[in-house]
């Protein structure tokens, strides 16, 4: 029997998710109607073909629709992306699950970005890897060293794994620190495995780095795969669609027949409203709309740490929708878990915790994580019943 670790965030979410007032914890941008989708497009029909009949369809997914995500890709300083290039999968969670399934066995080594979403770890240590978790560094922005890297590698490792824009932090793995990961990768022929999921929500770049920091599919490197999914900055988490894209077409191949296994085809309606999605202007005006509102947002949470500053501190993200923000009292970290539970109960607001879904009960004492991409009346309720628990309750 395969032994895994429980899923703490999304156990979390689960638990609490449908009976928060105050959802300050969803980690997608706030969703949209197909209503509103056709109001991107600025299209006067309707989205669905409602005389299409509901067979099983592509089985890669359609050919549009895996252009469009290629394009998603498109860049001055690489070969453009293909269709044949892209596996649309049930999102990113399967996508994330089909390539470390079909990449790492017993006996593998695997170095991972951390903290990072739990799956990214805890799938290769179920099949029987050894994990090393690579930390990024809060004393500076929540960068990587990349000559602990070098450190790391073992005659087994065969599987990097980094999550760009990061998962909970918000960080940003610019390109000199991207490139000097495919050095060391292409020199020990090892793997890069990077979700991508938060791409390419760059709202808050520092004015000093490109407006567009590049994919991992952007160096040209044979053994690199991307993840992404409609969830996040697209706000369609609904219609549960992910993709792997990668320009090795044999680890393609080999991730879709693993596929097979888990999952025939994506539901045509799903694609279809990707697809749409995906197209321009649709996806222009979509994000938009989310850049705006991750700005206006995040302006609204850095005004209530900056309100508390001594007991309440961060790094402010650069990309995303999360942020991890650190409770304190009197110098020492709060109990993040009781925080979250007491703020849920009395207050309505839900975060997730830190150390409990991000640190394995042991790092990350005191942080929270919050999600900052909601409506923009819900984030602003959300912050008044905070503070009115900062000064009553804290």
């Amino acid at each position: 029997m395969v032994k895994i670790e429980e899923f703490a965030v999304e156990r979390w979410m689960d638990l609490y998710e449908n009976d928060a007032k105050h959802n300050l914890a969803e980690t997608c941008c706030a969703s949209i109607s197909l209503n509103e989708l056709q109001v991107f497009s600025g299209q006067g029909t309707d989205l669905i073909d409602y005389s299409q009949k509901q067979v099983y369809g592509a089985i890669r997914g359609s050919t549009t629709l895996r252009s469009n995500i290629a394009h998603l890709y498109a860049s001055e300083t690489s070969e453009p992306l293909r269709a044949e290039d892209v596996l649309v999968t049930n999102g990113a969670i399967q996508a994330n699950f089909l390539a470390l399934y079909t990449n790492v066995g017993a006996g593998d080594h695997v170095i991972c970005h951390y903290p990072t979403y739990q799956q990214l770890y805890s799938v290769p240590e179920s099949l029987g890897a050894e994990v090393s978790l690579w930390r990024s560094s809060e004393e500076n922005g929540w960068q990587l060293d990349v000559t602990e890297l070098k450190s790391m590698i073992k005659l087994n490792t065969k599987l990097i794994i980094l999550n760009n824009p990061q998962n909970p932090t918000g960080a940003v793995l610019h390109r000199e620190t991207l490139q000097d990961i495919v050095d060391v990768a292409r020199q020990h022929d090892l793997i890069i495995h990077c979700d991508e999921v938060y791409r390419p929500l760059f709202h808050s770049l520092d004015s000093r780095q490109p407006d567009n920091p590049p994919s991992i599919l952007d160096f040209g490197y044979e053994k690199a795969i991307s993840t992404g999914s409609m969830s996040k900055a697209f706000s369609l988490a609904g219609i549960r669609l992910g993709w792997i894209a990668s320009r090795n077409s044999a680890m393609i191949e080999a991730f879709a027949s693993v596929r097979h296994y888990t999952l025939i085809s994506v539901g045509q309606l799903d694609d279809r409203v990707a697809t749409q999605a995906l197209a321009s202007p649709t996806v222009n005006n979509l994000l938009e709309r989310n850049y705006e509102l991750a700005r206006q947002n995040l302006d609204d949470l850095e005004a209530f740490v900056r309100e508390f500053k001594g007991t309440v501190s961060w790094i402010r993200p650069q990309a995303g929708t999360t942020a991890f923000i650190k409770f304190s009292k009197e110098g020492h970290p709060v109990d993040d878990v009781a925080l979250c539970e007491q703020l849920l109960e009395k207050y309505g607001v839900m975060f997730v915790p830190g150390s409990q879904c991000f640190g394995n009960g042991r790092d990350f004492k005191g942080y929270v994580r919050v999600g900052y991409v909601p409506e923009r009346q819900a984030m602003i309720d959300g912050l008044d019943a905070l503070r009115k628990f900062m000064r009553d309750g804290y």
